[in-house]
């Protein structure tokens, strides 16, 4: 008997196999952008960019690239794998016709982010409706995590300059809609900085806060239902100053820079001050304490705000820093919620740490670099990573359930999207089959079960 040699098969080749799909998965992100109504808005939003006599529509190339970003693509010419597939993704134009618009789009510039942003705006309340007792803002509050994202350039690019990390790039602010313990999370804000922005800089934070609130539907553009948080690079006057501002009287929870004066009152804290940190399942967090800072510290913060300090011991192998005291890691922030136990706000502000999970999600999906030259080209590649994600988050939303919810951009593209398919015509209709030995091809299934009882406007 023969002997296999290696310990793969060897499978012979051929480039004759007809109606074949790859990336057939990637029909929920097409059946998302439909039942949302996505195509239809970005569409209307870029009519005045709409050549008389164009083939292709504006708004379609737009989410063409938005699905190409979504299914792992980094650059324009990445739609081209949308291109090989029309039974799927319909006509795709050409790649100059792509770059073309991207000129064209940044040109424009304020103006044409405005119609995109609105258009966005938009579809997010039609979801967040459908999206029902999924959606984040089901428990009466939205929570919107402001934090900075290091992009890294590998070539000179307008606007790249040195980074506080030591690198060469860019520094945008971004926010992100927290999701909760059940899902995700959302883009709401993108704001381009060259590389050597401050992270401190209170205007900055102040316009991708505008930004955020923005997209959020109306009722959530003001008041306390709305929470911002943010680590210490918003922990300024001026900023948490426009936060509280009479008439906007958003919430907010925003760390804060252990200063000198901080410091020295930590240490005069009794130790019967000290309350037990809890976790989210309302357990008690071993070796950490909270307690509440009062007296001459608030003076110059607004009204009702309050100084929260958490002490931890370190893990192990941890560095202490000059501002931790008596062998404890040290930490503060400032929030505007009264009447509420300081150990459940400190637990509502560690969970900022969430945002980090959204920026590794970002970074995947085509936030890895900045793919043109231009500042004014990027920012609507900025925009087109946030569409994506949008449709990366939505489509969980609507479709999915229990774990395959929380699933990140890579595992939906390695277990959902990168399914094989066969496409068949039958009685004038196309007809996708999904191969059966696939372990995932179940989920794929039940989520278009869900997305196809939900309306499809217009």
């Amino acid at each position: 008997m023969k002997q296999p040699i290696g310990s793969y098969p060897h499978v012979l080749v051929r480039d004759d196999g007809r109606a074949v799909v790859s990336q057939a998965g990637s029909v929920l992100l097409v059946e998302t952008v439909r039942k949302i109504g996505f195509d239809q808005a970005i569409s209307a939003a870029l009519t005045p960019w709409r050549r008389p006599r164009a083939v292709h529509d504006p708004g379609k190339m737009l989410v063409d690239l938005a699905l190409a970003v979504a299914l792992g693509g980094d650059c324009l010419a990445d739609v081209g794998m949308l291109r090989a597939e029309p039974g799927v993704f319909g006509p795709v134009a050409s790649d100059p016709t792509v770059s073309r618009l991207i000129g064209t789009l940044a040109a424009s510039g304020e103006k044409a982010l405005t119609a995109i942003r609105a258009a966005r705006s938009e579809v997010r309340k039609r979801v967040w409706e459908l999206a029902g007792e999924r959606a984040p803002d089901v428990g009466g509050q939205v929570t919107v995590d402001l934090d900075g994202v290091l992009v890294v350039a590998h070539s000179d690019k307008q606007d790249a300059a040195p980074t506080w990390k030591k690198t060469y790039g860019h520094h945008p602010l971004m926010g992100f809609v927290d999701h909760g313990p059940g899902g995700t999370g959302e883009p709401v804000a993108a704001h381009l900085r060259p590389g050597n922005a401050g992270s401190n800089t209170a205007a900055d934070h102040i316009t991708v806060a505008r930004l955020a609130l923005a997209q959020l539907p109306k009722k959530y553009r003001r008041g306390r239902r709305t929470l911002i948080r943010c680590d210490s690079a918003g922990g300024t006057h001026e900023f948490v100053a426009w936060l509280a501002q009479r008439g906007r009287w958003l919430s907010c929870s925003v760390g804060m820079v252990i200063t000198e004066a901080i410091h020295e009152h930590v240490l005069k804290i009794p130790a019967s001050a000290w309350t037990p940190a809890v976790e989210s399942d309302g357990e008690v967090r071993g070796g950490a304490w909270v307690a509440e800072l009062t007296g001459d510290l608030l003076d110059g913060w607004p009204q009702d705000i309050r100084l929260i300090v958490r002490k931890e011991r370190p893990h192990p192998g941890a560095q202490l820093r000059i501002t931790d005291a008596d062998g404890m890691r040290i930490t503060c922030f400032a929030t505007n919620t009264l009447n509420q136990p300081i150990a459940g706000l400190e637990l509502r502000h560690r969970l900022r740490a969430r945002a980090e999970d959204r920026i590794r999600a970002a970074r995947a999906t085509g936030l890895r670099n900045l793919p043109l030259h231009d500042t004014a080209q990027n920012g609507i590649w900025l925009e087109i990573v946030q569409i994506a994600l949008d449709l990366l988050a939505w489509m969980p939303m609507l479709a999915l359930t229990g774990q395959t919810r929380l699933w990140e951009p890579r595992r939906l593209r390695l277990r959902l999207f990168s399914a094989a398919g066969q496409l068949v015509t039958t009685g004038r209709r196309l007809l996708l089959r999904l191969a059966r030995h696939w372990p995932w091809t179940r989920e794929i299934t039940e989520a278009l079960e869900r997305l196809a009882p939900l309306p499809t406007p217009g």
